[in-house]
């Protein structure tokens, strides 16, 4: 019996899917719920599982193709064998005859350089299994992917992976056996695509790459953020003293008792919540010629992926206690560098925190993820010396942006707002009691 794979049914706001890649080929066995292709939208890559066992027999649309929902992919013969293992094992199969046979046994030749494991076309293994991204990071450096330990979901190589993997290779190690520059064939020596090697002297190389479906998306809205709002920036320091203090005395507990790290990120939820409930407006967004104001506090939290930046919610973050809000984020994190999250962890918000200090920002300019009407940046926390009661002290300090559409929030409120979650995080013990 055959049975057509057809493109799942896409999300509402999903009007079609690019095919990134897939994991199966003709002839390839198949197992039920195992996932056959990636297909990605302009928000989450979807899986498309097998929905029986049997054998790949065509596979109708290629990898970088447009898809809508309902497209036959492919079509799969429930309950056949693959060809190689239909009748005799490969293994099993009669030896060849001694006129046929080889002068010598292979295993006493020594293996070339191809077979290692660093090859030039990456491992046997078929690379249509891994992601894009892990796909090109292996090619490019010409690994094994059997050999690097993997830790994604049903034992996926991530790019975390593979990335771990070269920081602990051997700094000596070579891929290729060594050889004077007189004995290199040309195509060695002219590889300048090769990692860590010099371009030719006056090499003026290029190259074309089409952005992702995500990247695509994200430039669009960026755009239509910056073409629809008034967008206006103010920036204040907070003193983080209080915020370590409280983290240090009782980060081990916390994480005892709640199996989580205990973060800076729900300090700052919770404060910009207590900040939301005096200033509404901030949480509110324009709907035509009407405020909408939002009596919930959905939090977005900007979350940096091999694919772009995606911000997954936090949803009644106001009712959930510093532990369920360290794993939520924690949980969406995994999922969105894994490429596992799901359109509905990234639906709807009222306000988003962005955090660009993990990579060493000072100080910047947010842009507001639209429909909403703000957005908090974090920045580097950095000690400085500070007065603090007629004295100078060394503090950690950070600064705090709050981008805002001054279509409907007033320069007034906006400054007001930040100061109240500087007063927050500079003093949480108010935030715990609610004054």
């Amino acid at each position: 019996m055959t049975t057509e794979i057809r493109v799942p049914q896409l999300p509402e706001s999903v009007a079609d899917a690019t095919l990134v890649a897939w994991h199966k080929q003709p002839g390839d066995a198949v197992r039920r719920d195992e996932n056959l292709a990636d297909l990605e939208t302009d928000k989450v890559v979807l899986e498309v599982p097998a929905p029986l066992n049997g054998v790949v027999r065509e596979i109708r649309i290629p990898s970088g193709t447009t898809v809508t929902s309902g497209e036959v992919l492919a079509l799969i013969d429930e309950g056949a064998q693959p060809a190689a293992s239909a009748g005799a094992p490969a293994a099993a199969k009669a030896p060849a005859s001694p006129s046929q046979a080889s002068p010598a046994p292979q295993a006493s030749a020594p293996k070339p350089a191809s077979t290692a494991k660093e090859t030039d076309n990456g491992s046997a293994r078929d690379l249509g299994k891994l992601s894009p991204s892990v796909r090109r990071l292996v090619e490019e450096n010409r690994l094994d992917p059997d050999s690097i330990p993997a830790s994604g979901k049903d034992g996926r190589l991530t790019k975390a992976d593979v990335v771990e993997f070269l920081e602990k290779r051997p700094a000596t190690a070579s891929p290729e056996p060594t050889a004077s520059p007189a004995t290199l064939s040309p195509p060695a020596a002219a590889r300048a695509d090769a990692p860590g090697a010099k371009p030719a002297s006056g090499a003026r190389a290029q190259q074309r790459v089409p952005m992702t479906r995500l990247r695509q998306r994200i430039a669009q809205r960026l755009v239509e953020a910056q073409a629809t709002q008034a967008l206006l920036t103010s920036f204040n320091e907070v003193d983080l003293t209080a915020v370590q203090d409280l983290r240090a005395r009782y980060k081990d507990r916390f994480e005892k008792e709640h199996g989580i790290k205990l973060g800076f990120m729900a300090f700052f939820v919770k404060a910009s919540i207590e900040a939301l409930k005096k200033f509404p407006i901030i949480n509110a967004s324009v709907d035509g010629t009407d405020i909408l104001y939002h009596e919930y506090y959905d939090i977005g939290v900007a979350v940096s992926t091999d694919r772009g930046l995606m911000v997954p919610i936090v949803r009644d973050a106001d009712a959930k206690s510093f532990a369920t809000i360290e794993k939520e984020i924690a949980q969406f994190a995994r999922k969105a560098r894994e490429g596992s999250i799901g359109i509905e962890d990234l639906t709807g918000g009222t306000f988003t925190i962005t955090n660009g200090g993990v990579f060493g920002s000072l100080m910047s300019t947010p842009i507001v993820n639209a429909p909403q009407s703000a957005i908090l940046g974090m920045h580097k926390t950095q000690e400085r010396p500070m007065v603090v009661n007629g004295q100078i002290a060394i503090r950690p300090m950070m600064y705090l942006a709050v981008t805002y559409d001054h279509r409907i929030i007033d320069g007034r409120e906006a400054v007001q707002f930040l100061v109240a979650v500087k007063e927050g995080l500079e003093d949480p013990g108010r935030m715990l009691l609610g004054i």
